[in-house]
């Protein structure tokens, strides 16, 4: 990528990070205009529309950005993401493994790999993805919590405590953690009732 091109993606990607998403995307159609293979560009546009919720538009860029570069970590990354948003969990699975391919030990793209891999039914190896991911960056509040829903989910409810436990130890206002643990402890509950009771039954 030429010097002009470089300065231009890094003011769009400030752009993203200010939650100026519309100049963002405005900046990285400049570039287009002169470089139609421009990957980064392409990159930058369908995580902005990722933020935006605009699904349609970020899977029409981020498809051209596998186009022009298959090799991209990042553009495989992103479009895995997007199916995962939108709940194709088994093509958020074919894009995010060829990341990790490229970008091995990543702990955003193991987290993502990890969650889409629980959600499309393969439970263990995706739990023991997001184990990897947690290992690799512990105090990320985003693998704790998506670690925390599985085992939640799996009925893992000891190891679900702790880990939104950890995240209320990182950040003590996250609502989001408070309401999980709470659901924890409600669900363990019912769960040990239900078990008593059965076990009465038999």
């Amino acid at each position: 990528m030429s010097e002009e091109r470089n300065f231009l993606i890094q003011e769009a990607e400030q752009l993203k990070m200010d939650g100026n998403h519309a100049e963002a995307i405005a900046q990285c159609e400049k570039i287009l205009y002169s470089d139609l293979n421009c990957t980064e560009a392409y990159e930058e546009i369908g995580d902005n529309y990722l933020s935006l919720r605009e699904y349609d538009k970020a899977k029409k860029a981020l498809t051209q950005a596998v186009k022009t570069n298959a090799r991209s970590a990042n553009a495989n990354y992103l479009l895995g993401f997007m199916y995962s948003a939108i709940g194709d969990f088994k093509k958020s699975v074919k894009y995010l493994e060829i990341a990790d391919g490229y970008e091995a030990n990543h702990p955003e793209i193991l987290r993502c790999l990890g969650w889409s891999l629980y959600h499309d039914g393969q439970r263990q190896r995706g739990i023991v993805l997001l184990e990897r991911a947690l290992a690799l960056s512990p105090q990320d509040s985003l693998i704790l919590s998506d670690l925390g829903v599985c085992y939640l989910n799996s009925k893992k409810f000891d190891r679900a405590s702790i880990l939104f436990r950890n995240i209320l130890e990182i950040e003590p206002n996250n609502e989001k953690a408070k309401e999980c643990l709470n659901a924890v402890r409600f669900f363990k509950h019912e769960y040990t009732k239900l078990k008593e009771k059965n076990n009465k039954l038999s």
